[in-house]
């Protein structure tokens, strides 16, 4: 039974396309102290799948929110959900030429499927309108039915540049965070602390990010997320 799950497992990480296999254990709390170690364990019971509920990890780059949405997705795998993982610039492109086919809902279906969608690295790119459409689209279709893992680099209030429309934005947001948990890393990369280390860098300051919603209309937030998000601290 032993080696039969461990293929099984092997398996259905294989068609999560996750892009290394990390888990919690091997990441480094200490180094990102920001990070509520309870907070992410109490994740890791994967309640959140079972309510369909999302989780937003944002922070700059390097600070490991991939790390963290890896070892959530092999957690669901493990418990036999399903995940898949795909880049942020390669789900919109995807999505918006399958929109200019006019094949959408049947491409839809590779990102409904799993229990899990992990959507990695949002807001590194700008999107046009259609892309933004395309992403309504799928966002709507998963809304209470299926869990999204989000991480980004930009702000609630910059999400309306990087998809070119503040009401689909806005709208995006507004289902994204109905249910979720959001998770802020405010620490220094995990990339420039190996450089630094090898003495290719000065000692510097940890890299620190700010987040707001206060920007966003209608407001999406009301109240039920730290301070943070809402430009209150």
């Amino acid at each position: 039974m032993g080696a039969r799950r461990e293929r099984y497992l092997r398996a259905r990480t294989r068609l999560a396309h996750l892009p290394y296999h990390r888990t919690l254990e091997q990441f480094d709390f200490q180094f990102q102290p920001s990070i509520d170690r309870r907070q992410v364990l109490e994740l890791a019971s994967l309640s959140f799948v079972a309510d369909a509920s999302n989780v937003l990890l944002l922070g700059p780059p390097g600070v490991g929110k991939t790390h963290l949405a890896v070892s959530l997705g092999i957690k669901a795998i493990e418990n036999g959900y399903g995940v898949y993982f795909v880049r942020a610039h390669d789900l919109l492109e995807d999505l918006r030429r399958a929109q200019t086919e006019h094949r959408l809902d049947r491409r839809m279906r590779v990102y409904l499927g799993p229990s899990v969608l992990i959507i990695d690295e949002f807001g590194v790119w700008p999107y046009d309108r259609t892309a933004a459409t395309a992403l309504f689209s799928l966002i709507s279709a998963r809304y209470e039915r299926g869990s999204i893992i989000l991480t980004s680099n930009k702000s609630f209030a910059e999400w309306g540049e990087v998809l070119g429309d503040a009401v689909i934005a806005a709208a995006i947001l507004d289902r994204l965070l109905h249910h979720s948990h959001v998770l802020s890393i405010r620490g220094e990369s995990y990339r420039l602390k190996e450089k630094r280390q090898a003495g290719l860098f000065g000692t510097g300051q940890p890299v620190h990010v700010r987040v707001t919603c206060q920007d966003i209309h209608p407001p999406v937030c009301q109240g039920i997320h730290p301070p943070w998000v809402c430009g209150s601290s």
